[in-house]
């Protein structure tokens, strides 16, 4: 029986660009599909953190970095200032989504940020960023102009909430929810309950 992982996440948030290194070791080789959903840690119009700022300084280079090294993950805080809002970026990966492209997008997202310092807040970015993954950069040009999927975001963001999703990455697996990078044996072992309960049922 498939087991399905849904992992709330932001563009945003260098610990879902982490997370998802262990949980590609995890899900190797099991029947299991993950979905990654749309969290946004600050939605317009409340403003976003500077990488320049004291907060994402000391973060970094208290919890990050540390992690990052400890993990082999190439990662930097990018420069980009503000950091951008996340929303159009995710109007994107629900057009994703609805073309198959969804995971492929979400992984894009995250390297463009983390590891190229790309703003992800800027159509031209996002349009070019898709195109390297196969979907049609016009189609969702015209998509993302007339937010086509605007409304699909604040409803996956209202469900979330209505979840009780509060911080990101947040991972659920079967009865389990799991928030925070999570190393590669305590994902199998979740997995391993949720095929358990699976066959129980």
């Amino acid at each position: 029986m498939s087991i399905l992982i849904r992992v709330y996440s932001d563009y945003v948030c260098p610990f879902c660009f982490l997370a998802e290194f262990p949980l590609k070791e995890a899900v190797q080789g099991k029947d299991v599909e993950v979905e990654w959903m749309p969290f946004e840690l600050r939605p317009a119009p409340n403003p976003t953190l500077r990488p320049e700022g004291q907060y994402l300084q000391q973060a970094w280079r208290n919890s990050v970095y540390p992690m990052a090294e400890r993990m082999g993950v190439e990662i930097r805080l990018p420069r980009v200032s503000p950091q951008p809002h996340t929303d159009l970026a995710f109007e994107g990966f629900h057009y994703a989504k609805e073309h198959g492209k969804g995971n492929e997008y979400d992984d894009r997202m995250l390297r463009a940020f983390f590891q190229e310092e790309l703003d992800i807040g800027n159509v031209d970015v996002l349009v070019k960023l898709a195109g390297e993954i196969g979907l049609d950069e016009t189609n969702l040009r015209d998509a993302l102009a007339s937010h086509n999927y605007r409304q699909t975001q604040q409803q996956a963001l209202q469900h979330a909430q209505e979840i009780g999703i509060e911080a990101v990455p947040t991972f659920l697996i079967g009865n389990r929810v799991l928030t925070g990078v999570q190393d590669r044996e305590t994902l199998e072992r979740a997995i391993k309950e949720a095929t358990t309960v699976g066959q129980q049922v």
